[in-house]
């Protein structure tokens, strides 16, 4: 597997792309960084053009044009095992920060989020939070090494969820952080950045 010479960042469902501000900060990998936003999320104006999670899909994928890893939080792990299956040819390495994957969270354990945050966020598009589809099958099939990152106090993707990507993933490694919740990678940037900067420069955690 190739090194990177870009690291995208997707965001969660709020599409906050501060979010990702620390932790890139914090990296020490030596590469482009871009953080990503949606349209029609947060200050991000809408576009024709992304009318659902296909269109947002599509719209990530165009923006990898070289080797490039992918470091997704939240719901953005949904569409960066999409795009990682869609472009394995680019897409060198997987970061996941408290992802449900494309899994069924509800059966591991997963605290119902939705409905509180589209009363959060009237003007958000509905279609992002309503995504439904089991990608089961189709995470066996993913080929980049993955660096998946946990909070063991997050009730929105418990480590339960953590580990079932783990067995499902050809080429991962899981990471728990005591203490983590949700905001994981925001909130413990400091710990996180080494192992993601060992992850992109080897591939390599033992797997």
């Amino acid at each position: 597997m190739s090194t990177p010479s870009k690291l995208l960042f997707l965001p969660g469902a709020s599409g906050d792309t501060a979010f990702w501000q620390p932790l890139a900060n914090q990296l020490t990998t030596d590469v482009q960084k871009m953080i990503l936003g949606y349209p029609g999320f947060g200050q991000e104006p809408a576009a024709s053009d992304v009318n659902n999670f296909n269109d947002l899909v599509r719209m990530v994928v165009s923006h990898i044009d070289q080797p490039t890893a992918l470091i997704a939080q939240s719901m953005g792990g949904v569409i960066a095992i999409r795009a990682a299956l869609e472009k394995p040819e680019l897409v060198t390495h997987l970061v996941l920060t408290v992802t449900s994957g494309g899994l069924n969270t509800r059966e591991l354990g997963a605290q119902n989020w939705q409905e509180a945050f589209v009363n959060a966020n009237p003007t958000y598009p509905k279609w992002f939070v309503s995504f439904n589809s089991n990608l089961t099958s189709e995470i066996r099939k993913v080929s980049q090494p993955t660096l998946l990152l946990w909070g063991d106090a997050d009730p929105i993707s418990p480590v339960a969820v953590g580990q079932q990507l783990l067995e499902l993933l050809p080429h991962a490694h899981l990471h728990v952080i005591p203490g983590g919740n949700h905001d994981l990678a925001r909130d413990h940037a400091l710990k996180l950045a080494p192992l993601i900067d060992v992850h992109l420069s080897s591939g390599s955690l033992g797997y």
